[in-house]
């Protein structure tokens, strides 16, 4: 059992009670959410893209992500909802002119301060720490705090001029209840979409599948009203004016004795008046014609030998 030698045990070392609950450090939390990719837990840099529920990557390794979807990844569960780089927007982000980094860190012992932040709200100056709340704009990328936003109603971007809509605005690193409400957002708008193209599919599929009878079977509105003894009379004068003009084209065809016009007979070239420099251009003028002496004797020949 042990404690021997003089060793005296105190009694939380001897009773086992409940363990206690680890609180996780909220400043820690907010860096890692606002200075870290999501996806790698690399440090962000530009291009900054966020998806539809509000989480920050870097552009590159969502690339890496959707290129290479192993299941050895322990980190896709957190960007499992990104199908496409169409599920990301890029973000516009305003710097702090505040912000120097690790300029003075030359000695590595300069102090972090938790408070300072790389981005700031190009509106009210707010910086992106993590203290405020800030969402960015789905149509066009810009990043705004929440603050600006409802302060300064508007329809269209305070930046770009862009137009947009409630549905548009997402929230970045937000709460619980603010990830489920994009997170229904997300799937309606997928939803749509889907239903849109096969909608769009539907449409282009039916002029293929069926044949062009508009013409053939016309509609009632395409017949002419009339009384029934009217358009018999009609068709039965059609008929009788269409007769003569069949045959008179039947005869212009013909030549008298059923024979083909005189353009159309054959003539030969000796008959024709042209000039002889004319007719011996074709094979039946007599200068083309060879004795049997001249003719070769073997039966396959070509026209270079002569």
């Amino acid at each position: 059992m042990g404690c021997d030698g003089g060793t005296i045990p105190k009694r939380h070392e001897l009773v086992k009670g409940p363990k206690k609950v680890e609180k996780v450090d909220k400043d820690a939390e907010l860096v890692a959410q606002w200075n870290y990719c999501t996806l790698s837990q690399e440090i962000l840099r530009r291009p900054i893209v966020a998806c539809e529920l509000g989480r920050l990557y870097n552009k590159d390794a969502v690339i890496e992500f959707l290129l290479d979807k192993s299941a050895e990844k322990a980190l896709g569960k957190a960007a499992s909802h990104i199908k496409s780089i169409k599920n990301v927007t890029e973000l516009k982000l305003s710097d702090n002119p505040a912000w120097e980094g690790d300029k003075g860190n030359t000695k590595g012992d300069k102090h972090d301060d938790l408070q300072r932040a790389r981005f700031i709200c190009p509106v009210v100056g707010l910086e992106m720490n993590g203290r405020h709340r800030f969402c960015f704009l789905r149509c066009c990328g810009c990043v705004f705090s929440e603050r600006a936003l409802k302060e300064i109603k508007a329809e269209v971007c305070h930046t770009c001029g862009t137009a947009f809509q409630e549905d548009d605005v997402i929230v970045l690193n937000g709460t619980k209840e603010d990830v489920d409400m994009l997170k229904a957002r997300m799937e309606e708008r997928r939803l749509r979409v889907k239903l849109g193209k096969k909608t769009k599919k539907s449409k282009v599929a039916e002029p293929i599948s069926r044949p062009d009878g508009n013409e053939e079977t016309p509609g009632p509105s395409k017949v002419k009203a009339g009384k029934p003894e009217e358009t018999g009379l009609d068709s039965r004068e059609k008929k009788a004016s269409s007769a003569p003009k069949s045959a008179a084209t039947s005869e212009s065809s013909l030549g008298k004795a059923g024979k083909p016009l005189c353009g159309a007979l054959k003539r030969s070239i000796a008959d024709s008046e042209e000039s002889e420099a004319y007719k011996s251009l074709f094979t039946t003028h007599s200068s083309a014609k060879r004795s049997k002496e001249e003719s070769a004797h073997w039966v396959t020949h070509t026209s270079y030998c002569f």
